[in-house]
């Protein structure tokens, strides 16, 4: 379930009650006349069945709420009540399949923002996987795939593709071209750095390393593991399951591939310099194409859900 805390001007508040009202899979209305203050007008608070979040927040913005009023919505954790859970059942689909498009734009616009946090991970990821390639250490290249936040800007661009949002798509687009190229440059003056001191050489970057050596040496496994990694990305965000991100974050070789290619730049061994460069867009590519593929294919199924209750069940959706 969804808790939503509505600011309304007292124009619309009638209609803003009859919209729920007439949703199916909401609960536990509430008006309180002339509670706002700023901005001024009437607080609504509901309960809705994630499977109606979404056509019920459509059907707000509508009513243009979000210009001069506010709409916040809340996952509610833990409901214990009878009309919840009718609600629930009264509402079309499976919660678990339902997508809030407007949260998920949200997120991802927040996560794919560039700024100084996102820019010092996407370097600190970057850094300890050139770590990890120079000494061959599988533990680090883990650790740096998981402290790396490029999937943020990845699903930035899967939202804005499938959403329209030219917006969201550049500022994603921004982030994730930005950050890999300062990672990238700042990897290099760090192995500069290191090597100085004695910590790399030329060397090890050029020994075996049967550990790492994957890294530049991209197949068709580097596209199908993006893949899958795309479509399990995609879904742990639509489903707010954000657990599976981490097993996401650590089976794409997007940062060590960067900072592979940027080492071996370093050292003037530009057939890995290349291998990598190949491994990361791979990556990238098949990570966007699967995360785009995988909304379309939501929004496409969610919409057929949705007509098929409407024909057994009478539901209508906002607004008709």
């Amino acid at each position: 379930m969804l808790h939503l805390r509505l600011i309304a001007p007292v124009e619309k508040t009638d209609k803003v009650v009859h919209l729920i009202e007439q949703t199916v899979g909401t609960a536990h209305l509430i008006v309180l006349r002339d509670a706002a203050r700023d901005p001024a007008g009437d607080v609504v608070l509901c309960d809705v069945a994630r499977e109606s979040g979404d056509e019920l927040i459509g059907g707000l913005k509508g009513l243009g709420l979000e210009e001069t009023g506010s709409i916040a919505v809340e996952d509610i954790g833990l409901s214990l009540s009878r009309r919840a859970e009718e609600a629930e059942k009264e509402a079309p689909g499976d919660g678990a399949d339902a997508v809030l498009w407007e949260q998920l734009a949200d997120e991802t616009h927040e996560e794919s923002t560039l700024s100084v946090t996102y820019v010092a991970f996407i370097i600190l990821a970057t850094m300890i996987a050139a770590c990890g390639v120079v000494l061959d250490n599988a533990i680090l290249i883990v650790g740096a795939m998981a402290v790396g936040p490029e999937f943020g800007p990845l699903a930035g661009i899967c939202t804005a593709l499938v959403q329209r949002m030219p917006r969201l798509a550049l500022r994603s687009l921004t982030a994730l071209l930005v950050g890999f190229a300062a990672a990238m440059l700042v990897t290099v003056g760090f192995t500069y750095f290191m090597d100085a001191v004695g910590l790399f050489s030329k060397v090890q970057l050029e020994a075996v390393r049967p550990n790492t050596n994957f890294i530049y040496r991209p197949d068709a496994f580097s596209f199908v593991v993006a893949v899958l990694a795309g479509i399990a990305g995609t879904l742990s965000l639509t489903s707010s399951k954000s657990g599976a991100l981490v097993g996401v974050a650590i089976s794409v070789t997007t940062v060590p591939a960067a900072a592979n290619a940027a080492v071996a730049f370093s050292y003037d061994e530009y057939r890995q310099a290349w291998g990598s460069s190949e491994q990361l867009l791979l990556n990238l590519l098949g990570i966007v194409l699967a995360g785009t593929l995988t909304l379309l294919s939501q929004k496409w199924l969610w919409a057929r859900q949705r007509e098929r209750a409407a024909r057994t069940k009478g539901y209508q959706t906002p607004g008709t």
